[in-house]
């Protein structure tokens, strides 16, 4: 009878611990690469010349994206658009990214994805570089620009994340300190500045715990510490590394691993991180309930190398026309990948057009959360495309990018408005070269007959430009993008393209 009834109980507390398991809330993961070009992962491009075997098998195993785009052609932007569901531009950022000791552009009252994800019982990190601005304090005493010695305010911390773990912005731009939370890890005590042709950085104060060549690799550890230690409650994971952007500095272990160049070394580490951060998860057993997504802030950089690459036969844009900065396809179209078992069909592909900034509105869905009108007023919610059924039709009416200069580019279904002469990027001769041939202050290209982006189509068809010019302004002076109430437009005297706002 003891023996019996012992089976029993186990046979019960096995069913118990099956249900709660599948009851449990979907772990998040989102990974998003730093510069990295749609071009550089192999599962996209047959032609790469380096390898993403990691990548590619989260493609194999979920859905992969032919039409995604960053919020901008820049990091900043796109970062506060991934964790507000909300074009940049509607703030302080119009244009370019935070610097050194800037400010938090994130307003203080605005709902953050990691708030969102708390307040429903999560637990929510950041590890990875911020760019987003903190508020340092100030020392008149100290020997450096800020006081390290104290906490800094706008933090992560202060966005919906239990614990963060970040430095503050690219791997180029100083100071090169670690914040765990809201202090910084260990006081810089050098500074450092690296002139090499593809491995510099500025000069800058140092933290003396801080080496370049060692934040990818200490960013993968600790996400894979933090997966170990949560594993037993829902978390949303925030992982945004600091690579291949520049610096390219590829570890011992990782030089010539490409055989092509130290940029294809340095996505091949990228690489590696995602295949500890998807081995950490199954060896929790948590990867079945894990939806996970991979993606890049913008395309790849000029100060990369392109051009040597090119030359050597691998093209980081692939057929795209221009770069990192630009509001043409290049700068903006990226890779992104989710996988979610048991929810997106394996080997799956969408070539509906979506933006990064749809994040949000997609958590929203899957947590049956209702969003406020004043929140994420231009994230649509990607759920009805991560499913075996095909979806048909436009997914979004639009899609708004944006170049590092400020300037704007439209795009509705196969038509794409860029509301500028140039390309919106770097300053070059080229592109000089392009502003002052150019007949009409606008560019218009249809997308699907012509992804390179060769024929302005702008005088022969001006009522299509007409259009998304018209639809531009609608979305600038009713503060969203998406069905809902109309948002207070925020005047500003650096509104880019104020000029063609009276055409």
């Amino acid at each position: 009878m003891c023996k019996r009834y012992f089976w029993v109980v186990l046979l019960f507390i096995g069913v118990v611990t099956v249900s709660c398991k599948e009851d449990r809330k979907p772990n998040v993961v989102y990974i998003l690469a730093d510069d990295l070009g749609i071009g550089d992962v192999s599962c996209y491009n047959p032609e790469a010349k380096f390898q993403t075997p990691n990548i590619d098998k989260l493609s194999q195993e979920g859905m992969r994206f032919t039409d995604a785009h960053s919020g901008s052609a820049v990091c900043t932007p796109t970062r506060y658009g991934i964790l507000t569901g909300r074009y940049s531009w509607r703030g302080v950022m119009k244009k370019g990214v935070t610097w050194s000791y800037d400010s938090s552009i994130i307003e203080p009252n605005r709902v953050t994805v990691a708030d969102m994800f708390q307040t429903n019982g999560y637990k929510t990190a950041c590890i990875g570089k911020w760019h987003l601005g903190l508020n340092w304090a100030v020392d008149s005493s100290s020997k450096w620009p800020v006081d390290f010695t104290q906490k800094v305010r706008n933090s992560p911390n202060d966005y919906g994340f239990d614990y963060s773990y970040v430095i503050p912005a690219s791997l180029d731009i100083p100071p090169y300190v670690y914040l765990e939370n809201d202090e910084v890890t260990a006081q810089p005590d050098r500074e450092t500045e690296n002139k090499s042709k593809y491995g510099w950085w500025r000069l800058g104060p140092t933290g003396s715990d801080f080496s370049h060549e060692k934040v990818l690799s200490n960013f993968s550890s600790r996400a894979v510490d933090y997966i170990n230690e949560n594993k037993d409650e829902p978390f949303f994971l925030y992982l945004p590394l600091a690579a291949p952007h520049t610096p390219i500095i590829p570890d011992a272990k990782h030089k010539g691993k490409s055989e092509f160049s130290e940029y294809g070394d340095f996505v091949m580490m990228v690489d590696e991180v995602v295949g500890n951060v998807t081995a950490a998860l199954k060896a929790n057993g948590l990867d079945e309930n894990t939806l996970i997504i991979f993606t890049s802030d913008n395309g790849c950089a000029p100060l990369a190398g392109v051009k040597d690459m090119e030359a050597k036969g691998h093209f980081s844009s692939m057929q795209y026309r221009g770069y990192k900065a630009e509001a043409y396809e290049g700068g903006h179209r990226i890779p992104f990948i989710a996988r979610w078992a048991n929810q997106i069909a394996p080997g799956s592909l969408s070539k509906s057009t979506i933006c990064l900034t749809d994040f949000m509105a997609t958590c929203a869905a899957i947590l049956n959360i209702d969003l406020a009108d004043d929140t994420a007023e231009d994230s649509y919610d990607l759920s009805p495309l991560l499913s075996e059924v095909p979806f048909e039709g436009d997914f979004r009416e639009a899609t708004v990018h944006h170049a590092m200069d400020g300037s704007f580019a439209i795009r509705k279904g196969d038509w794409k408005l860029i509301l500028t002469k140039g390309s919106g990027g770097w300053k070059t001769e080229e592109n000089d070269l392009r502003i002052k041939n150019a007949t009409h202050p606008f560019q218009l290209y249809n997308i699907k007959t012509d992804d390179k982006e060769t024929e302005n189509m702008v005088e022969s068809n001006p009522e299509k430009a007409e259009e998304l010019r018209l639809l531009m302004e609608k979305y600038i002076l009713e503060g969203r993008s998406t069905p809902g109430e109309k948002q207070a437009y925020v005047k500003s005297e650096n509104w880019p393209g104020t000029d063609w706002m009276s055409k």
